[in-house]
């Protein structure tokens, strides 16, 4: 049987878990219908989940449809793990995207389908809930060819709309169709028969049905088994994989979901440090243990220590880019209700960055932990589960928002071997200049580069590296240039004896506890400007409403950029986001509805924000001495 790895997307509560729950009652996986209100469904396995009746981890579910084997990744609706839903893009061989008869397209709906239209993935449209009250058939078809995207073909008609009755019949709009495709205009024009829909040139079928009735799941089962491509890849030849997702099985071992890109891997393989002990694969409704694991398919991998989200297994020609949304642009300090518990709840955090590497643990001086955050949401979430899972009680601070710094011009710094103040047996100079937003941090040599062990050169980038996560005033520096101007050591030196003397000779150790004064001082005269995340932003509302949403936008510092009759678009600080969502139901009669996404980082207006420093402080350069010649337990040396 092929095999077809499928993403369930949509906003939240579309209805995809109930969705789910009724593919796999078709396919005969489950004998009886799950309910999200009962928290009895397949998918929803965390505690949290079944309570809040939302999706936060993507489960995996693996079931036979006709002639394929289908591995099911049912995904968070909510933004505020939009995360989790990155992880799986890279994975899929095709997607459902789930919208309301009832809600229609959200915010989140389009957010989605934008990623999915740009990475390729061939995509059916399921309209969930025609048996609600308020469901709609021509508007929201026309709804979705205007806010998703024109290429649409609906493949059904829906008797007694809105109603528990509510039935499905198949029928391809032949019309619709021939906008999109010159063959099939030209065989109705020519009276010949119609050929078959194809996904594959981004149209997007659409269907419509009832996930709680089971009213077009056959229609929508026959679109996924027709009209979606199979996995490929060559079982035979060189191994790629990627990992999307990792847990903590029930003894506290580390389990990798790996999807196969291509070759076979075997229990016994050796994957970096470590070697795999156990393989299960997702097949006919559950993960069965085997001794491999081939292309296409999808698992779960034992014995990988060591392992992060997103390895790589091998090299695959196609890998789709990393970070296809924002990274958080949010930031807590996550406190222990008890002090004695500071311990255990590092520990608790360090694993689930594990599972989560966007929460990027930070302490403060003060040892305080903070997180990264897309939402408030995340705050619940991440409470419940250190209670659940860990025992621990957490209290939160202020949300804040994360800010970067970028270069204002030009600086450089460099202190000689051998020369005061510089106590470390090492010649480091570093230029800074600015980068174009994106483009990350590049180190250069203006040093010929034989010109010292390349040990430490390695010594020298890794290092400032490390030391732009933290710019003049405690923001990272994401983007600029620092090219290594000045180099120079001590080399290895004996005693008479032959005995090395390390107080004599270079190390790595110079070089890295230099470089941050170094870099500091270049930074200084460079000068930094932070910059605010800003979010991209369209307000649909009642068109007498916005001369009361303007005056609100201008003291959120949002600057519209276009208004209409019924909607108003701009851009507004990520830090007011939270705010203009909560104030808007109410400005708007509950009718307004809010789109953002983040858009690009600008200036801060008026002082600028500190973040707490964390670490030894090469601003201080008494203070970072003093610190790290007691924490390496070296003297220093002039």
């Amino acid at each position: 049987m092929s095999i077809l790895n499928l993403g369930i997307l949509a906003h939240v509560d579309a209805g995809k878990t109930s969705l789910t729950e009724r593919l796999l009652h078709t396919a005969g996986v489950i004998d009886h219908l799950g309910s999200v209100d009962d928290g009895s469904t397949q998918t929803d396995t965390l505690d949290l989940e079944r309570r809040r009746g939302i999706t936060i981890k993507s489960a995996v579910v693996s079931f036979p449809l006709r002639d394929r084997t289908v591995n099911l990744i049912d995904t968070p609706g909510h933004p505020d793990f939009i995360a989790e839903v990155e992880r799986i893009l890279g994975v899929l061989d095709g997607a459902v995207l789930v919208i309301s008869a009832v809600e229609g397209v959200q915010a989140q709906t389009r957010v989605l389908a934008r990623t999915l239209h740009r990475l390729r993935i061939p995509t059916l449209i399921f309209v969930n809930k025609i048996d609600r009250t308020g469901a709609r058939f021509d508007g929201l078809l026309d709804e979705i060819a205007a806010r998703l995207s024109p290429a649409i073909v609906p493949m059904s008609r829906v008797d007694r709309l809105g109603t528990r009755d509510a039935e499905v019949r198949p029928h391809v709009d032949q019309l619709r169709l021939a906008d999109h495709d010159d063959e099939v205009l030209a065989a109705l024009v020519e009276e010949r028969p119609v050929p078959p829909v194809r996904v594959r040139d981004r149209v997007h079928p659409v269907y419509f049905g009832s996930a709680i009735t089971g009213a077009g799941v056959e229609e929508l089962i026959d679109g996924i088994t027709r009209l979606l491509p199979a996995a490929t890849g060559d079982a035979d030849g060189p191994v790629a994989g990627t990992v999307f997702k990792v847990d903590r099985g029930p003894a506290g071992e580390r389990l990798a979901y790996l999807r196969m890109f291509g070759g076979t891997l075997h229990v016994r393989d050796t994957a970096g440090p470590d070697r795999i002990t156990g393989i299960e694969v997702f097949s006919d409704g559950a993960a069965e243990t085997r001794n491999a694991i081939s292309a296409g398919e999808i698992g779960r991998l034992r014995g990988l220590g060591s392992v992060r989200i997103g390895d790589a297994f091998g090299v695959r020609a196609n890998a789709v880019d990393q970070a296809q949304f924002a990274p958080p642009s949010l930031e807590t300090a996550v406190l222990a209700s008890h002090r004695a518990e500071r311990g255990a709840l590092h520990a608790a955090l360090a694993e689930l960055a594990e599972q989560d590497p966007l929460i990027n643990l930070r302490l403060d001086e003060r040892q305080d932990i903070y997180v990264s955050l897309y939402g408030e949401v995340q705050k619940e979430v991440l409470e419940a589960t250190l209670a659940e899972q860990y025992g621990l009680a957490v209290t939160f601070r202020e949300t804040t928002t994360i800010c970067i710094e970028r270069p204002a011009g030009i600086g450089a710094a460099v202190e000689f071997n051998k020369v005061d103040p510089n106590p470390f047996l090492a010649t480091v100079g570093l230029r800074v200049a600015p980068a174009p937003p994106g483009a990350g941090v590049t180190f250069a040599l203006g040093v010929e580069l034989g010109s010292m062990p390349a040990a430490f050169f390695t010594a020298v980038e890794q290092t400032v590296r490390e030391t732009l996560r933290q710019g003049l005033r405690g923001w990272a520096v994401p983007d600029c240039v620092v090219t290594m101007t000045h180099s120079g050591y001590s080399p290895r030196q004996s005693h008479s004896h032959a005995i090395f003397d390390k107080s004599m000779s270079s190390t790595g150790a110079d070089f890295r506890l230099l470089t941050p004064l170094v870099l500091a001082t270049a930074l200084r005269r460079a000068g930094t400007v932070v910059h605010e995340p800003v979010h991209a932003f369209r307000a649909e509302l009642p068109g007498d409403t916005i001369p009361a949403v303007l005056p609100v936008l201008a003291r959120l510092r949002a600057v519209p950029l276009a208004t209409g009759p019924a909607e108003v678009s701009g851009q507004i600080p990520a830090a007011q986001v939270h705010e203009l969502t909560r104030r808007l139901p109410g400005l708007t009669r509950g009718e307004g509805v809010l789109e953002s996404a983040f858009d690009h980082y600008a200036p801060v207006q008026g002082p600028p924000p500190v973040r707490e420093r964390t670490g030894p402080d090469p601003l201080d350069r008494k203070e970072y001495l003093l610190r790290v010649v007691r924490r390496t337990g070296a003297a220093t040396r002039s």
